[in-house]
């Protein structure tokens, strides 16, 4: 079962108090990195999150100087401690390429377009092996590995208190097989039954009629969190590492795209009778 906190959001929170409570203090970076005989961008890295594995001795040291409460201290030296544990999927290090998983894993709600493929979140072992050999040639161990890995992502939505996930596919993603038609059809009965049987889990489909749109652009997805102290997220996959946009007013264009984009598409039961009329095609 997937970790029910992430690492990876606890260090990125641990990094943004870090720099609050400096700000707060009236320190400078340069005035904290002079007091504690550091590098010039030592401080800097720490509060841009550039870090691996924080050292509670070190962010006490950091609480004490900004003046923070006793309560305040053992909660960032549990911060620090959490960051440094290690998430399921540093396992796969080969498989996953940037830290998009890890801020998946702690996310109370996922909103996602996707314009070429089945999201990762919701394929079939079938549909996701077919989707790693695109335009690359990899033996059969890699493939296997890498279903794994995307298996075991998928059982965040199967935990105690699971993360909201809302899908909206474009239609020409059931359109384009992936595998043959046997792969298509568990996968497009997959994606129907979730429609029907998962609270938790809300899919659209985006009509090719309905013609240019906001997603237009490409696929995108929106990380939010319970947590008032963590910033959501608008995700951008690429070929190398994803792009991470944490600013509010660049998280906010995608918000709006996607409202946008959600509602043009069709309500989740007409979208599992289209994706009925689209299973007939690969009968």
């Amino acid at each position: 079962m997937a970790d029910q906190y992430s690492p990876t959001v606890r260090r990125r929170r641990l990094s943004a108090e870090l720099r609050r409570l400096r700000e707060e203090s009236g320190l400078t970076a340069k005035q904290v990195g002079d007091r504690l005989g550091w590098s010039g961008g030592r401080l800097t890295n720490m509060e841009q999150n550039k870090w691996k594995r924080p050292d509670p001795v070190i962010i006490r040291a950091l609480a004490t100087l900004y003046g923070a409460t006793p309560e305040v201290a053992e909660g960032l030296v549990l911060l620090a401690r959490q960051s440094r544990e290690k998430g399921w999927w540093t396992r796969y290090g080969d498989v996953f390429t940037d830290a998009y998983v890890g801020f998946e894993a702690e996310a109370s709600a996922i909103s996602t377009y996707q314009s070429m493929v089945v999201h990762g979140l919701l394929q079939t072992k079938e549909y996701a092996a077919a989707s790693t050999k695109i335009g690359k040639s990899r033996e059969p161990a890699t493939i296997e590995r890498i279903v794994q890995a995307r298996l075991e992502r998928q059982e965040i939505l199967d935990q105690d208190d699971p993360p909201k996930l809302w899908c909206v596919l474009d239609e020409s993603v059931l359109l384009r097989p992936a595998g043959d038609k046997k792969v298509m059809r568990d996968q497009i009965a997959k994606l129907i039954d979730l429609v029907e049987t998962a609270d938790h889990i809300k899919i659209q489909l985006l009509p090719l009629d309905i013609g240019l749109h906001p997603g237009t652009a490409g696929s995108f997805t929106i990380l939010d969190y319970a947590n008032p102290l963590d910033q959501s997220i608008a995700y951008i996959e690429t070929r190398t590492d994803g792009l991470y946009l944490e600013e509010g007013e660049e998280v906010q264009v995608h918000r709006d795209a996607w409202d946008d984009i959600r509602v043009m598409a069709w309500h989740p039961d007409a979208s599992a009778d289209l994706m009925g009329q689209i299973l007939k095609k690969y009968e």
